[in-house]
């Protein structure tokens, strides 16, 4: 019976051609820098650093800090097409968590559910995320309420209460008063101060109308 050779043979055995080899070569340094560069996204080193550049140019509207940045100096073997995604997902991660304003027991839940979900996050970055938000919640909401008002803000306000020296009639004169000075102004502005006086009556009328503010809200926020 006549014996047929086998046309393939064992990759790396003799016979094999230096293109093909060169090929398996260039495919499995392919595979471990793919390895590599997703265990340098899923590594929580940089993350607090990415999370600090996403919180500036999200929340505080540094225009400064850009994508590129972000990625040359914090993930600089990642390129664009993988950072990208991953970018974006740390991004929504943050906006819910902020715009949701998160106590510590919302973030706990919400970061568990990540961790869980297809796609989601690591257990070292759920706890690289939650560090963050503790030391960052306060400043990150003071700057979202900021950027929320159009119109001037109350920033101070002082009281007391005097007597009238001046005035065009003789018996309100030695009356006492409640002199009011209000501070207003918006963030990085110069403040102006409006100073009021109210009368007895006046007094007695603008503290009726804050009950009643009271009341309404008290109706609406806490309904039967």
């Amino acid at each position: 019976m006549q014996r047929v050779q086998s046309r393939f043979r064992p990759a790396g055995g003799a016979g094999t051609s230096p293109a093909f080899s060169a090929a398996i070569a260039f495919s499995w340094r392919e595979a471990e820098q793919s390895v590599a560069m997703a265990g340098e996204l899923e590594s929580s080193k940089p993350l607090s650093g990415l999370l600090n550049g996403l919180a500036q140019s999200t929340f505080h509207r540094h225009s400064g800090i850009t994508e590129e940045l972000l990625r040359t100096q914090l993930y600089p073997d990642v390129p664009p097409e993988e950072f990208r995604p991953f970018l974006a997902k740390m991004r929504g991660i943050l906006k819910s968590i902020a715009y949701a304003d998160m106590d510590f027991n919302q973030l706990e839940a919400f970061l568990t559910a990540q961790t869980k979900k297809q796609g989601g996050i690591t257990a070292d970055q759920a706890v690289v995320i939650s560090k963050f938000w503790k030391n960052h919640k306060t400043k990150i909401k003071e700057s979202l309420i900021n950027q929320s008002r159009w119109e001037n803000s109350l920033k101070a306000m002082n009281w007391r209460v005097d007597l009238k020296s001046q005035s065009k009639h003789f018996e309100q004169i030695n009356v006492p008063v409640a002199i009011v000075e209000l501070e207003l102004g918006k963030n990085g502005q110069e403040s102006e101060c409006l100073c009021l006086e109210f009368d007895e009556i006046k007094l007695s009328q603008i503290l009726k109308k804050l009950t009643e503010v009271e009341e309404s809200i008290n109706t609406l926020t806490n309904p039967a």
